[in-house]
């Protein structure tokens, strides 16, 4: 995401840079992306993905609306939108992605601060780093005897 649209009153949405003004970059699944080329394909370029139903940036209230009707209707009853957040950021760590991949996802400032957050999720790979240690040791040892 490059810019971020914030209500300010009297205004409406106004587009503004991101909180601390940098670029987030979001992995999106193959198959998604192909569902949102099928939903573009008639847009123009510049077009808002899910714009509100009157036209322009969806508002708040309108989008929690529509994603708590959702929400009940898949049987998530009271699962709120940040929860998707935590969610993404799970299943992307499970997925292997490294701790400067999720950082930049979610758009923290610093690693340490999704290490505060997220932490936890991450395997204990002492047992791997043991093993690459050992294979890499081997190598050495080979290429001492060899040379």
């Amino acid at each position: 995401m490059a810019r971020s649209a914030t209500p300010v009153t009297d205004r409406g949405y106004v587009e503004t840079d991101t909180k601390n003004h940098t670029t987030r970059a979001v992995p999106i699944p193959a198959s998604l992306v192909k569902e949102l080329r099928v939903l573009l394909a008639d847009c123009e370029p510049d077009a808002l993905v899910f714009p509100s139903h009157k036209g322009g940036f969806v508002t708040s209230t309108e989008f929690r609306w529509v994603f708590d009707r959702a929400a009940k209707d898949v049987g998530l009853d009271g699962v709120v939108p940040h929860a998707l957040r935590h969610t993404a950021a799970s299943l992307a760590i499970s997925a292997g992605a490294n701790i400067k991949v999720v950082q930049r996802m979610l758009g923290h400032k610093t690693a340490t601060l999704t290490l505060d957050l997220y932490g936890h999720l991450f395997p204990d790979d002492l047992d791997a780093v043991a093993e690459g240690m050992e294979a890499g040791a081997r190598a050495a040892a080979g290429r001492l005897r060899a040379g």
